[in-house]
């Protein structure tokens, strides 16, 4: 039996994260969104599943991202769509304060 441990990658310092907002940042080669709702800190892909648009130029209002490009919106706590025309959900990942700083799960 084989024991899976989490790979914690730091992305970022959490005070970088806007409060009602989103940034968008590489971590290990991949382009990632951090949206920081009620206190908390969310992370996907920072690619619509749509249309090729960055998210963090969308418009974060509570949980929910709306694409800047045809307006299609995803909610940031699990990355499933919930408004046309994006019907694929974006990967979402596992995020961690710790010391500051704010440490995603990318495996």
């Amino acid at each position: 039996m084989t024991t899976m441990t989490t790979n914690w990658i730091d992305a970022a310092a959490h005070g970088d994260v806007p409060e009602d907002d989103v940034i968008g940042l590489a971590v290990a080669g991949r382009d990632i969104a951090l949206y920081g709702v009620g206190g908390e800190v969310f992370a996907t892909d920072n690619i619509c599943t749509h249309g090729h648009a960055r998210l963090c130029d969308g418009f974060l209002e509570g949980h929910e991202i709306e694409c800047p490009l045809h307006q299609g919106k995803f909610d940031v706590r699990n990355g499933k769509p919930t408004c046309a025309p994006v019907t694929e959900p974006l990967r979402s990942y596992p995020v961690k304060i710790d010391g500051g700083r704010v440490w995603l799960a990318l495996d």
